[in-house]
């Protein structure tokens, strides 16, 4: 299958995931994130703390992954070479943050920010990676100044490079806003873990594709506790269940009231009117199927990033990005039943339950390693 691509993850905190999720996101900042991000000056330190995050999200299935590193240049420049190494297609994004009023030792003047940013870019094209590019990345508004962000602007248009804005979350925009979305060309990262667990709210993503708004997913680790997009994919299926069923009661209330007035309403509270009606994507298109969430995964995500005219699928001519996926794994934590025969099934029926199975039941130890497997397809 296509390689899954994390649209929103922040490399350092792969080594606190799970840790303070009990308090609201400022305080979270200020007390977790931000001091152990500052522990990246240590290059020995970002050295194995990144060999372990990018490790890791290749064994979860992320061919590619939108990296948020640190303030510190030589640091990021690390993620770059480690993601480099392991084969793992990246964007790596060197911080830039003037303003942190919340732990004001984690940030950097605006003179200093432009400064290293030009410094990151300018050692990674050196470098050459074919694989692996440095993006702008503003930190997000309230950490940077108007000067920096126009500089930084300047600096992604002289270089011809990708900017940090495929906007997380996105949980409150307005139609208005994804009409701006569309016309500008920028993308959401759906982060459905991140959204539950800091309590941002759920992010309709049918509405979003329904106004031609590019969506991919992410972790966002470690606002989100699992760095794996199969949770991803599970939780985004998961979370337009949960709108379709908080507009379905809020229906019902409304019919209820209504049926009272009108005297449809049983002497046991039954509303005689109501129907019932199944959670299924072709009766609820504001549910997600599984195709949908596998397709944001992948394609979604290569659409996100700009990058869907060399992965996110098979079509002819793109890179393989690809995953070896072994239902048969020793401790596979799924069997494939059939309760009919397979000679009287089509091949597509068995391969569709065998990817669904996966998606929502599949771990890392299903997917075999690919890298000796890329240079027999080149």
């Amino acid at each position: 299958m296509p390689g899954m691509i994390d649209t929103h993850i922040h490399a350092p905190q792969y080594t606190f995931i799970g840790t303070g999720m009990e308090r609201p996101l400022l305080e979270w900042l200020a007390h977790t994130t931000f001091p152990i991000e500052d522990t990246f000056s240590d290059i020995e330190n970002a050295r194995n703390k990144y060999s372990a995050v990018v490790r890791r999200t290749l064994r979860n299935g992320t061919t590619t992954a939108c990296y948020f590193a640190t303030i510190h240049t030589d640091a990021s420049i690390v993620l770059a070479d480690t993601a480099n190494q392991y084969g793992q297609r990246a964007f790596i994004g060197k911080i830039c943050m003037d303003h942190n009023d919340t732990y004001q030792k984690y940030k950097e003047t605006t003179e200093e920010s432009i400064r290293e940013t030009k410094r990151f870019v300018e050692v990674l094209k050196k470098k050459k990676y074919d694989r692996v590019k440095p993006i702008i990345t503003p930190r997000f508004a309230i950490s940077c100044s108007e000067r920096l962000l126009n500089e930084l602007g300047k600096l992604a248009d002289e270089n011809d490079l990708h900017i940090q804005t495929v906007m997380a979350h996105g949980c409150y925009l307005t139609n208005e806003e994804l009409d701006i979305f569309r016309e500008r060309g920028a993308a959401v990262s759906h982060c459905p873990n991140s959204n539950i667990s800091l309590c941002s709210g759920h992010l309709d993503v049918r509405n979003v594709l329904n106004h031609r708004v590019k969506v991919g997913l992410g972790t966002d680790v470690a606002g989100g506790y699992s760095i794996s997009l199969l949770d991803a994919i599970r939780k985004s299926i998961e979370t337009s269940k949960i709108l379709f069923m908080e507009r379905s009661k809020n229906d019902w209330d409304t019919n209820d009231i209504e049926s009272f007035q009108k005297g449809n309403m049983t002497p046991n509270g039954i509303n005689r009117g109501a129907e019932n009606i199944p959670i299924t994507p072709e009766k609820n298109p504001n549910v997600l199927s599984y195709k949908d969430a596998f397709r944001l995964a992948t394609l979604g995500g290569s659409e996100a990033l700009s990058i869907d005219h060399m992965t996110g699928n098979f079509e002819v001519g793109k890179e393989f990005d690809a995953l070896l996926i072994n239902p048969d794994a020793k401790d596979s934590h799924f069997e494939v039943f059939s309760h009919i025969p397979k000679e009287k099934q089509s091949k597509s029926k068995i391969i569709d339950q065998t990817i669904k199975n996966f998606l929502f039941i599949g771990r890392e130890q299903h997917k075999i390693e690919l890298k000796d497997i890329y240079y027999q397809v080149y």
